[in-house]
């Protein structure tokens, strides 16, 4: 009984070897957590897109739209003029990016797009 006394004396008291491990603990943590805070982060990049697989997707976006839009006319959500005007409108802008994919997988290609595929008065 006088042990179990003596322990309880004895652990109530705090000593200096104690408070410097907990200040060390503290220390520690928060060197890891200025460290984890301000370290730089990978940042993931998404591969580049060229201007063609850019106008590819534009053009699927335009051509989903024109759907959308039909849809709509169809289920009386549209007048015929507002109809007309945003059909044509959108058919426009498609025949554009058709007009520049051409354009870009021709120079893909090796083609001169404002001469085409002939040379005329070119010599051998």
């Amino acid at each position: 009984m006088n042990l179990l006394l003596i322990l309880q004396m004895t652990s109530g008291q705090p000593d200096a070897s104690n408070s410097s491990f907990i200040f060390f603990g503290c220390v520690l943590f928060a060197i890891a957590l200025f460290v984890y805070i301000f370290s730089p982060s990978r940042v993931e990049t998404s591969v580049e897109k060229s201007r063609l697989s850019f106008l590819y997707e534009r053009k699927d976006q335009i051509y989903e739209n024109l759907r959308d839009l039909n849809f709509e006319y169809k289920a009386g959500k549209l007048s015929d003029a507002d109809f007309n005007s945003m059909r044509d409108s959108m058919e426009q802008e498609a025949a554009a990016m058709l007009a520049e994919i051409d354009r870009l997988e021709k120079l893909q290609n090796g083609l001169n797009p404002l001469r085409g595929s002939q040379n005329k008065g070119a010599r051998a």
